[in-house]
């Protein structure tokens, strides 16, 4: 049975927007990960509005202007900072921000100005919504962090309307790449299944390493390749070829997010369009640009 309990006072009065806390969190979550997310989002909050709206894009490149509307209600499932829904909140006459780490209060304060976003402390398979209820849903770079990604996939599903659309990002699994990409994702995570486990401020401090020494050659190849005029398609080529436009801040970030991380999976374009049909979506539309693979559809 899920319960709600009041959020303490002092928290109301420093982030000054209201959370609903649900404390039972179920059984298809790694409370691991959770906490390091957790900690994570405390860290990096602070995102430039320009570079959130460049980054948001790539995001919903594929999402149509009748999936939006002032009429709709959405759901962000994993907001973590709430930056995707302060994203999409202009979007929508509503929007829920859910998640179950403490970041959802790091996510109050970046969504203190964002009047029809309203913030949930919960996790994705005891969501306090009647089912059928969401005009949108979306779901970015969260359920592979999740035990059972299908079923996390069905659980955000059941809460959107028939007829309503559904957002998901989940890592690939290299399966659009050649050996080069496949050999370097190899080496990265034999890093991050030493780096994830070590404490807090220490994980910090070597993602910040990697981030200089993994990601900053790869993103300098392609900002000078750029430079001098060499086509995005064959820079798309280059590892970590995305970050080519990313502050040094969004690229720590994504550092610790990648490396920092306790439990990651990845998919195939098949896996998660199998995914998605198991979750009763259909008109499954994936988009061709990064990150791969994102994709929406529609629940029958």
């Amino acid at each position: 049975m899920i319960t709600e309990k009041t959020v303490p006072s002092q928290i109301r009065e420093i982030k000054n927007k209201p959370i609903k806390c649900y404390e039972e969190l179920g059984d298809n979550i790694d409370e691991t990960t959770v906490r390091s997310f957790g900690e994570e989002w405390k860290a990096f909050h602070k995102f430039d509005d320009a570079e959130l709206s460049r980054i948001g894009d790539q995001y919903f490149d594929i999402v149509k202007p009748e999936m939006c509307g002032d009429d709709k209600i959405a759901a962000d499932f994993g907001c973590g900072t709430g930056r995707w829904t302060k994203y999409f909140a202009p979007r929508v006459g509503a929007i829920a921000a859910i998640d179950p780490s403490d970041a959802i209060f790091t996510a109050a304060a970046v969504l203190e100005n964002v009047s029809n976003a309203h913030l949930y402390k919960a996790s994705i398979d005891n969501l306090p919504f009647p089912d059928d209820y969401f005009d949108f849903g979306f779901s970015l770079g969260v359920l592979h962090h999740i035990p059972d990604t299908q079923m996390a996939m069905n659980a955000c599903t059941r809460k959107i309307k028939p007829g309503g659309f559904f957002l998901v990002y989940l890592y690939y699994n290299f399966d659009n790449r050649g050996p080069l990409f496949k050999f370097v994702y190899w080496l990265s995570n034999l890093i991050r299944l030493i780096v994830s486990k070590m404490p807090g401020p220490i994980k910090r401090f070597f993602c910040n390493i990697l981030a200089v020494l993994l990601y900053m050659p790869f993103v300098g190849l392609c900002r000078l390749l750029r430079m001098i005029g060499v086509p995005e398609k064959v820079r798309q080529k280059i590892p970590l070829q995305i970050y080519e436009k990313a502050s040094f801040y969004i690229i720590r970030n994504d550092a610790l997010d990648r490396f920092g991380t306790p439990l990651e999976q990845r998919f195939t374009k098949k896996q998660i369009t199998t995914m998605m049909t198991n979750a009763g979506l259909t008109e499954i539309s994936f988009s061709d640009n990064a990150p791969f693979w994102h994709a929406v559809a529609k629940k029958s």
